[in-house]
């Protein structure tokens, strides 16, 4: 069973929200919230699996709550508009990926289970949008781990910040889908990264990506 926080400060979105993830027989709501602290609090108390965080929060907002939240959980935020500005700063704060309010209902309940699974949501066109709005200058910041990578490592890790899935780049690299998720799983660890979305934030943070490539 997935366990769920629903954290929007408007009651009916959240209810609905609430009742679209309890009618899934894999899924269930253990807690809900209406402003960011109350979110930490919640997520401290129930230990979900999976945060469905709004960004625009009273008290706190939903960035500082996904950052103080940490590894308790896997955080999913919700925005309005897929260029909010406050979406990449949430994928720097840990959040695993993040859907827009008007996702179908379908593909909610899907990215929960993703989510949930230890993957990352950041699908290609949502990647190279907010890398190109929110990364034009990146800060040089070179994450720790970054010469220890293989060259194929860093060919892998140049892919998953294009948006690549693993199929994609096991095509492009003429691999099996196997190895490169064991490459994936060497990235991790060698990078102190919890999932897809944090290697992405490394390669353009570091330099190793341009976001006008």
């Amino acid at each position: 069973m997935i366990r769920v926080v629903v954290a929007d400060d408007q009651a009916l979105l959240r209810g609905s929200f609430t009742m679209l993830v309890d009618s899934e027989p894999d899924l269930m709501v253990v807690g809900e919230a209406s402003t960011g602290s109350e979110a930490v609090s919640v997520v401290l108390e129930r230990r979900p699996d999976v945060v469905l965080m709004d960004v625009r929060m009273p008290e706190m907002d939903g960035i500082e709550a996904t950052r103080r939240i940490g590894a308790v959980s896997r955080v999913l935020v919700v925005t309005m508009f897929d260029l909010d500005a406050y979406v990449y700063d949430a994928l720097r704060a840990g959040a695993s990926g993040f859907l827009l309010k008007d996702t179908p209902p379908a593909d909610l309940l899907a990215a929960v289970r993703v989510v949930a699974s230890g993957e990352a949501l950041l699908a290609p066109t949502v990647t190279r949008r907010l890398i190109e709005e929110f990364t034009k200058t990146p800060v040089v910041q070179r994450p720790q781990g970054l010469e220890k990578l293989t060259g194929r490592e860093r060919e892998v890790l140049l892919l998953i910040a294009q948006g690549l899935s693993n199929g994609e780049i096991a095509d492009h690299l003429r691999l099996s889908v196997a190895t490169i998720k064991t490459h994936i799983g060497r990235l991790l660890a060698k990078l102190g990264a919890r999932d897809r979305a944090q290697l992405v934030i490394a390669a353009y943070e570091s330099g190793l990506v341009s976001a006008r490539r």
